[in-house]
Order: structure tokens, then C-alpha cells, then sequence
């Protein structure tokens, strides 16, 4: 027999009663009856049940052995009696009557129960990652992880996708967040970048005729925390295709995305295709262009109707209308728990009204609703008897945020809400360009995407008018993904920079690897690259990604569990030629 294990502890079945057996894992519940002692042992596998007798060699050491510790156990697979078989464990049917036993590994005294799951602060979790990854939340959190990652190269390969890698170690590139800059011991003074992303490599794949290329990605950012982003890096499923238009992008993503999600969340509903909403479209609509189409509510733009109004709550401000159908018999609560809600979110406060049977509005601002804007309003907003509108005023960015919120919350509290659905869909036609802060002209998105037009829309157009062939894919209200198709010319390359203030030299300088293939014979190509993290997020159904990643980075972008960013000695810095340069610390400042 093995020296650990001749079954793992999840895979004993009926058909292996009267088997003799040699289990190893970990003791994660003990219940001692007086002369009879159950186990329920652990492992990668699941969870099977030992029984041993005061009569077993086994029993004195599993009477004291502390949860956690690591054991071999041998002994006879039995079948359980009717009543006391457990329908919730795979191995329910059987338990395994213990002979002998032996101590693997011992445990001291534990930080937290790994069973039963008690609430522990975060600091601690990654401080002992590997007793949070042992609890079977995490634990099947992490083995979802692997599947999905699984399903998702047996789908590329199955379409003809080549699993290619690209490098860690290279240079800068614009992807819109700091990099994380290693110092180079050969070459004194300079410093490789960690990939943002495969980018530019991914797209010198097309040129060199590998024509549909994938990768579960590494990626490094140097960016704050978020619910949906960990700081410091993440995966993404990284996409390019040649000879290929928008279109084709879709298509293949939509087939993937249908078949993973119903794969893993057979219990909820994915349709295709997905929709595609013009991100003007969806600004105005959703007050976002990261919509969570689950709630079956627009927002409405109703500036216009108020611009010369008396009413100065609304005079000369933006005013979003969110229309509620329904509501007759919602009470006084659902308007005020609305109103708090966007409170919460930084509104002053979220005015309504309500559409009575006779077509007249009643609520606490009725009152400042000339007859004449009482009509538009009901013909803006299509109302009908029973429709609330719900009213946010002031910076149109600002309004757009907490509305944006609220349209959701409202259609979750009015049952307008598809809870067990995932709903997709493109954000389409971004704008090639926007102002900075200074009033300078940049890149909105990614810089190597083509616009639409063009050279001629380059040449031609006001830049902040001009759209690109970009699109991102969103999923009940997560942004999984940034693609675009891209720009292969390096005339068009030339001027698209120059306008967003790259002269020529600078374009050479910091692209120009890329820049001189295209000048080889580059094919049209475009790409897409989804979080894997935020996919897993979404069907693990957990409200943080760092739920869905082994060994993650807390808010504050450290280690806990490794100590990592760490110091390094002086040998080491003087060996890459660095020096320290420490910001002064606050004490020293107020002096």
C-alpha cells in the first residue's frame, strides 16, 4: 500500500465497503460520544468520516489531537446505517472505521477556526492565507478558479487560438497606470516594466503571421485598490486576431462567454448576442458605461425642461429623471429608504413624484411642476398611473454617478431587478480623444487603437469628435474587458500620436519596435483581454476579488503573508547601482 494514501478522502463510495483503506489529510471536525470518537477527515478531495472505538490503538491519540494536525489514517471502509446517513457529503454513504493512525503534521494552536468558519478580519486571512485557503469557501473559490482557467484554453485551442506567452521583463508602454519599474544590474541606470499588459508583443504576434493568439496573462499595474482590481497585478485572458474586424472579435467572445458561464452557473441564464450600446448611449441611458442591465430602468435627461424654471432646486442644473413603473401601492418607506440610499452615495437628497390615476402628479415637489412641464415630463419619461420619477440635480458627473446607483438600487427594491441572470453586452464607438485636466488633448483609451475614419478623420475631424474602433464587455455592472480594433498603419500611428502630443521621434523612441514592423507588411488585426480574476469573481458570486485569488495583496498593496515590498541590503543596491531616497516622514515635516 501507498506509504500515505491509497484513496483520496472525497472519491470512497459504496462500491468500496469491506475495502481496507489508507487515508491522509487533515482533522477538521472531531465529536466524541463517550467510548466512540468520529473524524471528519479532509483533503484536497473533500471530507469522509473515520469512526474509531475505544478498543481501536487509534483512539487515546485522536481523542487529544488538536483540529488541523495532519494524519494518516488506515482502516475498513463500512457502509453507514439509513438514519445515519448525511445526504449534504458525497461520501455520505460510507464511514471508515479507524485501526491506526498516524501524526503527518502537527498544528499549534490556530489565529482563527478554519471549521466552522468564523468572521475574521482581512489583515489576519492574508497574514495566514494558508489557513483561509484551507476553509471550503476559499477553498472551492480557488478551485473554481482552476477550471474556469481550464475551460477557458480548452475553448480558444478548440477555435483555433494558439496559447503563445510573451515577456515579463521589457520596456514602458502607455496603458493608462504606473508601472513597476526592475532595475537592470547589466546596464547601469536603466530599468525593465513589468507588462501593464501584452499589448504591443501581442500585436507583433500578427505581424509575425501566428494569426489568433491567446494567454492567460500576468499583468502589473501600479494601482490603487478596488472591490472589482487588485493592486499590484492580475491575469486576463489576452486576445488577438488577424485579418479580423469588430465583429469577429464578438463573435468569438460571445461563444466563449455563453458556453463558460452556463458551464459553471447552469442555474443562471446567459443569452447572446450581446447587446451593443454606444458609450454616449450608455452615459445618457445608464449614467455609466459600465451598465448593470439586470435593472429594467432607464434614466432620462431632463435638463432641458427645467433650464428656466422657478424652481431652483432644479434652474440651470442637470437633471436626470429615473422613471419607476409600478409604484401605486409602494409605501411612504420605499421613496425615503430610496432617498437615503442616494444620500449615501453623495446626493444632497432625491426628489420624486408620483403619476396619480387620474395622469397628475402628486409627491413633495409636485407642487413646483407647472401644468406645462408636468405634461413634457410624463411624455420624457413615458409615465403611466403608478410611475414614480425619481430626480437628481446638480454637475452632470456627479448626477450621472449617484443616479447611476440608483437606478439599480431602485430596481432591486421595486422587483425590476433579474437577480439569477447574467446579462452582457459591448460598450461600443469610444472617443478617440479627450482633455486632460491642463486642457491638453490625450488618448481616452488605448492609444494603438484605429479610429474610425481613419487617416481622413485624423486629418479632418475635431480630435474630441472623432470615435475609435474600441469596445469593452460588461457583466452585470463589472467591466470585464478593454479591446479594440487596432491600428496597423504607421502613417495613421504617426498622426494619432501627434494629436494627443507625441512628436515623431518620441513615437520611434518609445514604440518603435512595433512602429518598424508595421512598416513589414502588418495585417488588419484586433483584440480583447478580459479580467479571468473578475470572471471567476462573478461566478464565484463574491463582491471582492481578492476572494477569487490565492495569494493576493491587501488594499495597501502588500504581502502580509511573505512581508513583502521588503528592504534590501546595500551590497544589493549598490549592485544595481541605486540609492535610497526616503520621503521625509511626518513628524519630521511638522518640525
Amino acid at each position: 500500500m501507498h506509504r500515505y494514501r491509497s484513496h483520496t478522502c472525497g472519491e470512497l463510495r459504496t462500491t468500496d465497503v469491506d475495502t481496507d483503506v489508507r487515508l491522509s489529510g487533515w482533522l477538521h471536525n472531531r465529536r466524541d460520544l463517550g467510548g466512540v470518537i468520529f473524524v471528519d477527515l479532509r483533503d484536497n478531495s473533500g471530507i469522509v468520516q473515520l469512526v474509531v472505538r475505544s478498543d481501536s490503538a487509534a483512539y487515546e491519540p485522536l481523542s487529544d489531537l488538536p483540529k488541523e494536525t495532519v494524519i494518516r489514517a488506515d482502516g475498513r471502509v463500512l457502509k453507514r446505517l439509513a438514519e445515519n446517513v448525511n445526504p449534504e457529503l458525497p461520501t455520505g454513504e460510507i464511514e471508515v472505521q479507524v485501526s491506526e493512525i498516524e501524526v503527518l503534521g502537527s498544528c499549534d494552536p490556530l489565529p482563527f477556526s478554519v471549521f466552522p468558519e468564523e468572521k475574521v478580519n482581512e489583515e489576519t486571512r492574508l497574514t495566514y492565507r494558508f489557513l483561509d485557503l484551507r476553509r471550503q469557501r476559499m477553498h472551492r473559490n480557488i478551485l473554481l478558479r482552476s477550471a474556469v482557467i481550464a475551460s477557458i484554453r480548452q475553448k480558444m485551442t478548440d477555435r483555433g487560438f494558439l496559447d503563445l506567452q510573451t515577456p515579463i521583463l521589457s520596456a514602458t508602454s502607455p496603458e493608462g497606470a504606473r508601472d513597476f519599474l526592475v532595475p537592470s544590474r547589466l546596464h547601469a541606470g536603466k530599468f525593465y516594466a513589468l507588462p501593464q499588459a501584452p499589448q504591443q508583443f501581442k500585436q507583433l504576434l500578427m505581424v509575425s503571421g501566428f494569426d489568433r493568439y491567446f494567454q492567460i496573462a500576468p499583468c502589473f499595474r501600479d494601482e490603487d485598490s478596488r472591490a472589482d482590481r487588485s493592486p499590484g497585478e492580475f491575469y486576463q485572458l489576452d486576445v488577438e486576431m488577424s485579418f479580423a474586424e469588430q465583429e469577429d472579435v464578438f463573435q468569438v467572445i460571445e461563444q466563449v462567454f455563453v458556453e463558460l458561464f452556463t458551464e459553471f452557473a447552469p442555474d443562471r441564464e446567459t443569452t447572446s448576442p450581446f447587446p451593443r450600446i454606444a458609450y454616449r448611449d450608455a452615459l445618457a441611458r445608464y449614467g455609466t458605461d459600465k451598465p448593470d442591465l439586470r435593472a429594467k430602468l432607464e434614466l432620462v435627461d431632463v435638463s432641458h425642461l427645467f433650464r428656466d424654471s422657478e424652481f431652483r432646486a432644479f434652474a440651470g442644473k442637470h437633471v436626470r429623471a429615473l422613471p419607476v413603473p409600478g409604484c401605486s401601492d409602494k409605501p411612504r418607506s420605499f421613496f425615503d429608504q430610496l432617498g437615503a440610499f442616494a444620500v449615501e452615495r453623495g446626493a444632497q437628497g432625491l426628489a420624486w413624484v408620483r403619476i396619480d390615476d387620474n395622469g397628475q402628479f402628486t409627491g413633495p415637489i409636485a407642487k413646483f411642476l407647472t401644468e406645462n412641464v408636468a405634461q413634457q415630463l410624463i411624455a420624457e419619461v413615458k409615465g403611466e398611473p403608478g410611475t414614480a420619477v425619481f430626480f437628481g440635480a446638480g454637475d452632470e458627473t456627479d448626477v450621472a454617478k449617484v443616479m447611476s446607483e440608483v437606478r439599480v438600487e431602485a430596481a432591486k427594491r421595486a422587483d425590476l431587478f433579474e437577480a439569477n441572470a447574467y446579462r452582457f453586452c459591448w460598450i461600443v464607438d469610444f472617443p478617440m480623444y479627450e482633455r486632460n485636466d491642463d486642457g491638453a488633448i490625450e488618448f481616452s483609451h488605448n492609444p494603438f487603437s484605429m479610429p474610425q475614419g481613419g487617416l481622413e478623420a485624423l486629418k479632418t475631424q475635431d480630435p474630441l469628435e472623432i470615435l475609435a474602433w474600441q469596445y469593452d464587455i460588461v457583466c452585470n455592472g463589472v467591466e470585464l474587458s478593454s479591446g479594440a480594433v487596432r491600428n496597423h498603419s504607421p502613417e495613421i500611428m504617426y498622426e494619432a500620436f501627434r494629436i494627443a502630443g507625441y512628436p515623431k521621434e518620441q513615437v520611434d523612441r518609445e514604440f518603435g519596435g512595433m512602429v518598424r514592423a508595421f512598416h513589414y507588411g502588418a495585417p488588419p488585426h484586433a483584440g480583447v483581454a478580459p479580467g479571468v480574476d473578475r470572471i471567476v469573481m462573478l461566478l464565484a458570486d463574491e463582491p471582492n476579488i481578492r476572494e477569487t485569488i490565492a495569494f493576493p495583496l491587501n488594499q495597501n498593496a502588500q504581502d502580509l503573508l511573505m512581508g513583502a515590498p521588503t528592504e534590501v541590503s546595500e551590497d544589493r543596491l549598490k549592485e544595481l547601482h541605486l540609492s535610497v531616497r526616503k520621503p521625509p516622514s511626518k513628524g519630521s515635516q511638522a518640525r
